[in-house]
């Protein structure tokens, strides 16, 4: 078990920008906040309220979870998704943590980085929570790193997808249940690669996000053998892509591989296929091309082929038991943020049922590090940065749904090499 250091001085200089992950209709919470299972869990939240605990020792109290994401403004249905997940796994042990209540304390992030050491800061000194679980927004996660390093809180991070989480800023008391751009976007360029093509562009936002995300696929793609023949980077957050889709025509490339999401997404996926590229240029990318904006692109999307770390449409008996209880629970189908809020609960689970003993921070800690999922995504693992090792899947999209074609790459490492729990 990696040793657990608190430092007082942590330098985030290195920042992220965001994961501009996708947009859903807002009318879709209020229904979700109503369902049957959400009346319940909220009716036991509120009856725990005011539970004593303490963060060192808890064998004789309830669970304290500080959920730290986004129920405003742009990426509130994410931080529902992500919810909805999380408590429907701890439901379904019964509502507590290896025989301990659980009470939840809601802050809403925002998604603003700037108020993130403090709200972070709010739930461990102030709510003395155990386990803070957040961000959506890889900006608000530079904060709360900060926070973790000062503290040892205990940290689950359930969607941002920076890289320095589980490499340069990597600590014992942070574990991920999401994925890295990086580990998403690889596997597509030996994908590219073995379906014939050789001189690809590509396309994304110029932020770090989209640059991290198109670093790992032409990582692949090149070192296989093939030629990135233009990098393209559109100015944040425009959507404006008729330029930039006649150089491609103009470079007439085997392929293209883009990352966009959310409207960015669906524009570009749209605006592609109005340019007639579809058929002759393949279109490749992140999955956030795609998730949950299935019903927007209609026909557009039709054989747009993506790789990602769960898809909907996964044939195993976890993930059909998964998206059942979550429909029956919240009158809708999961998502991949859903499928993270959800390992989020199961990871803290099987931790807290496996100490024998007093469940401190030291102890919890050892547990986490030595759990693995039978997740709806497929088998989950943390390697010793504490990342998810999982499975990425090639999808490509007909008729309106992700179906996989092939596990694009197998219990999938990232690069942690910079990590100093592997020093």
């Amino acid at each position: 078990m990696a040793k657990l250091t608190i430092d007082k001085n942590l330098n985030t200089d290195n920042t992220h920008s965001t994961d501009n992950t996708y947009s859903r209709r807002q009318a879709s919470l209020s229904s979700r906040r109503h369902s049957p299972l959400a009346r319940s869990l909220q009716a036991a939240t509120l009856a725990l309220a005011g539970a004593a605990l303490s963060t060192q020792a808890l064998a004789e109290h309830d669970v304290k979870l500080g959920l730290m994401l986004p129920y405003s403004g742009t990426y509130a249905a994410l931080g529902e998704s992500i919810t909805n997940g999380l408590k429907l796994a701890i439901e379904q042990e019964g509502g507590s943590l290896g025989g301990h209540g659980v009470e939840y304390v809601t802050l809403d992030s925002e998604a603003n980085p700037s108020k993130a050491p403090q709200n972070m800061s709010r739930l461990v000194k102030g709510d003395g929570v155990d386990v803070v679980i957040g961000p959506v927004h890889s900006g608000v996660a530079m904060g709360m790193l900060r926070v973790a390093k000062q503290t040892g809180a205990i940290t689950i991070i359930p969607n941002a997808g920076l890289e320095a989480a589980t490499n340069q800023l990597c600590m014992p008391n942070v574990f991920r249940t999401s994925f890295s751009m990086w580990q998403n976007s690889y596997p597509m360029g030996q994908v590219a690669y073995d379906q014939g093509h050789r001189k690809i562009v590509t396309i994304t936002w110029d932020y770090a996000g989209g640059k991290e995300d198109l670093a790992g696929f032409e990582q692949a793609f090149t070192d296989a053998g093939g030629e990135i023949v233009e990098q393209i980077l559109v100015p944040f957050p425009s959507t404006e892509f008729q330029t930039y889709l006649a150089q491609i025509a103009s470079i007439a490339p085997d392929a293209v591989y883009t990352f966009f999401a959310g409207g960015g997404g669906v524009g570009f996926v749209r605006d592609y296929a109005a340019a007639g590229l579809n058929d002759s240029i393949p279109l490749y990318g992140s999955g956030f091309l795609t998730d949950g904006n299935l019903g927007a692109l209609g026909e557009a999307a039709n054989g747009v082929q993506t790789t990602m770390h769960y898809a909907e449409t996964l044939d195993t008996p976890q993930n059909q038991a998964f998206v059942s209880a979550y429909q029956e629970a919240y009158g809708e189908a999961p998502d991949t943020y859903a499928v993270q809020g959800y390992d989020a609960g199961k990871l803290l689970a099987q931790a807290y049922a496996s100490i024998d003993g007093e469940p401190d921070r030291e102890a919890l800690i050892a547990a986490l590090e030595a759990v693995e999922l039978d997740s709806p995504r497929g088998p989950v693992s943390f390697s010793a940065s504490h990342h998810p090792i999982q499975n990425v899947y090639l999808r490509e999209v007909r008729d309106g749904e992700h179906h996989v074609t092939s596990i694009a790459s197998e219990q999938l490492e990232v690069p942690d090499s910079a990590c100093p729990m592997k020093s």
